[in-house]
């Protein structure tokens, strides 16, 4: 099934508004209706109810009554019916009459009213609608008279039914008028929907767009605050917010230009000296055989020590200029194959322990020093932590914006934990915590990553389905400075 899109901000409260408004509107007209409806045949039954018991009150009985003496007295109630001319009908015994001739009774006098009436001795009333659906008011009044001090029922009973048509057309006109008055009404209620919408987004729009530029890295962004509610107090949130965020982040630019010139000055002042006890300690080395064995020993500690302390600071010096952004491409067309081969030749790694795949005519336009120390540090460190053979696989694949070359370097180790997969390009990682030194400055594969990227590529740390860890080098074949 298509998922419906949200509604926007706007659409909602405008709906939320017109909802309110319809919501309120429909509640008052119910409640004027019911009031005004309640009021217009409260009015007419108590006029009918009033005039009705003053009328037979008035009438004289002699008892006992005869048709033609109830029939008489029916015509004279029939004259003065109020608010609306009504039908009369008489009861007496076994007596029924009407002023309408014909009909002696009618359908709207219920039984239930006659049982109040003759029960109770009361005037008693109902509204009740008739076999085609029309309202009509019956009001039933016991014929009383006065003896020996006290009240006593004749046994006659006359009964008004007054038709309510107009009091009905009334009520639907009341209707008909609050739904012509609705639609207008909520069109009207648009009006300040759209102004109240408006007032609420603006500040959102605001916010929004200062929210897209500061994550563009517009820190200096604030928004202008306006009033004094709810969104003013978000808008001063947002603004303090972003001026802290600002400090923060130039703090750390601070700190990382200064470590950064920290780390390439050191290098610099520690490169000659370096130098220097490279050179002495070369010459050394050659008159090693000559020392005796405890001064041999530290002799070659300190050689060892000394080129890894070089390995070091060259890797800082270019770390840091990667850092600094300085670092730039000098292309030259190669060959690939030949490349790779020259790489290899140059650590003596040309034995058993490397295992080529290397196709023909396969040419690329890229650094040559920098593919050199690429291939050197991704194979040197499969020889080193992973297990020989190690495989060097050359292909090339079609890519988005031209062909791409394809490079896997794969060992036969164990492969890499999954914890330490995140982590294996972080300069200065180690796999193994409890190895605080090793013969490398723990930036080799930081470094390499660094000159894939500046080729326009992207290296991969995976584990090979046959076990052992799989790195693969994707870089176009046209890098560009």
């Amino acid at each position: 099934m298509r998922r419906i899109a949200p509604l926007g901000l706007r659409t909602r409260l405008i709906a939320a508004f017109l909802l309110v408004a319809a919501i309120s509107a429909v509640t008052t007209a119910a409640l004027t209706y019911q009031q005004a409806r309640n009021a217009i045949l409260k009015q007419t039954q108590d006029t009918a109810i009033s005039t009705l018991r003053d009328q037979v009150e008035q009438q004289e009985f002699r008892l006992p009554l005869d048709q033609q003496e109830v029939q008489r007295i029916v015509i004279e109630l029939g004259k003065r019916g109020k608010p609306h001319p009504w039908i009369i009908f008489g009861e007496y015994g076994s007596v029924r009459v009407s002023t309408n001739p014909g009909t002696p009774t009618s359908s709207v006098i219920t039984d239930d009213l006659r049982e109040k009436v003759r029960r109770n001795d009361y005037t008693a009333f109902q509204r009740v609608e008739d076999q085609r659906g029309n309202p009509w008011l019956t009001v039933g009044v016991p014929a009383l008279i006065e003896h020996n001090g006290s009240t006593e029922s004749t046994g006659a009973v006359f009964y008004a039914s007054v038709p309510l048509s107009t009091e009905k057309q009334t009520v639907e006109a009341m209707v008909d008028a609050a739904k012509q008055g609705a639609v207008p009404g909520l069109a009207i209620a648009i009006v300040p929907a759209l102004l109240a919408a408006r007032s609420v987004l603006r500040p959102v729009r605001d916010m929004r767009r200062a929210a897209q530029r500061l994550g563009r890295g517009r820190l200096d962004t604030r928004i202008e605050v306006r009033g004094a509610d709810e969104l003013a107090g978000l808008a001063r949130t947002f603004n303090e917010t972003a001026r802290a965020l600002e400090q923060s982040v130039r703090e750390l630019q601070d700190a990382e230009v200064r470590a950064r010139r920290f780390a390439s000055d050191v290098s610099h002042e520690l490169r000659t000296p370096l130098a220097g006890m490279l050179a002495v300690t070369e010459v050394l080395d050659e008159d090693s055989e000559r020392l005796d064995a405890d001064t041999a020993k530290a002799l070659r500690l300190v050689s060892a020590e000394t080129g890894k302390l070089a390995v070091l600071v060259e890797d800082l010096m270019e770390i840091s200029r990667f850092d600094a952004r300085a670092a730039e491409l000098n292309l030259d067309d190669v060959d690939v194959a030949e490349a790779v081969r020259k790489t290899l030749e140059r650590r003596h790694w040309v034995d058993d322990r490397i295992v080529t795949e290397l196709p023909d005519r396969v040419r690329a336009r890229l650094d040559p020093r920098r593919f050199d120390v690429v291939l050197a540090n991704l194979v040197g460190n499969a020889l080193r932590h992973g297990g020989a053979p190690v495989c060097v696989t050359v292909r090339t694949a079609p890519g988005e914006h031209g062909t791409r070359l394809l490079i896997d370097v794969a060992d036969s180790g164990p492969g890499i934990a999954p914890e330490v997969l995140p982590h294996i390009f972080d300069r200065f990682f180690k796999a193994d915590a409890a190895r605080t030194r090793s013969a490398s400055s723990g930036l080799g594969l930081a470094i390499t990553l660094e000159n894939v990227r500046l080729h326009g590529g992207t290296l991969l740390a995976a584990n090979g389905p046959a076990g052992g860890a799989v790195f693969t080098l994707d870089m176009p074949l046209e890098a560009h400075a």
